[in-house]
């Protein structure tokens, strides 16, 4: 069940843990129908296109991360180009907090999408989650697109989570709250060390 504008403004007057937390919200226009729209921050994350080689997965680690990336900063009012088929990792404005029984799903805005932007390709918010989040930002089109800290460039969708769950923070989230844009932690996934395994029992036989 989607929840409606109303509930939304309704749970974001709760006390904690019942309480959705957006913010900083600039305009009351941030809330419309069943979404609220979140605004792109000034932290961006660039690929190197001159990394090392492919990225890796099953080995990288956060030290070998930072070779395949670089950390831009870019004021409110300020602009930054985004290439065709470039993508770069930004981060919402907003500090989010989502209670254990809701959770989110990101969709770019669609006059954004017109103009061949993809926004946040990981799309789901876990119960739970805290923290600011990241935007996978891609640009489709054959032509540059400029970026602008402040505007809004995606929306929130809230959803009822039905029965007994875990709060993202006490699974262990890999991405439990950040305030910046955070290069991807996949190689922290238990599934390498299976495969890793399988990889030497097939080397060994």
């Amino acid at each position: 069940m989607v929840i409606g504008e109303q509930v939304l403004k309704e749970r974001m007057e709760k006390s904690l843990p019942e309480r959705l937390i957006v913010t900083p919200l600039l305009s009351p226009e941030q809330i419309k129908g069943g979404s609220v729209d979140v605004r792109l921050g000034t932290e961006f994350i660039l690929m190197k296109r001159s990394a090392r080689g492919p990225i890796d997965p099953m080995n990288m680690d956060t030290g070998s991360s930072v070779d395949y990336q670089e950390r831009v900063h870019v004021d409110v009012g300020d602009k930054m180009i985004l290439h065709p088929n470039q993508l770069v990792l930004g981060v919402t404005l907003e500090f989010i907090q989502v209670p254990p029984d809701l959770m989110a799903y990101v969709i770019g805005r669609s006059s954004w999408g017109r103009l061949g932007l993809m926004v946040a390709t990981a799309v789901m918010v876990s119960p739970g989650y805290r923290g600011s989040l990241t935007l996978e930002l891609a640009n489709l089109a054959d032509t540059p697109v400029y970026l602008y800290p402040g505007t809004r460039v995606a929306q929130l969708v809230f959803h009822q989570v039905e029965g007994s769950h875990i709060a993202y923070a006490q699974q262990g989230g890999k991405y439990t709250g950040p305030v910046g844009p955070e290069f991807s932690k996949l190689s922290l996934d238990q599934d390498w060390r299976a495969i890793k395994l399988i990889g030497a029992d097939r080397a060994g036989a």
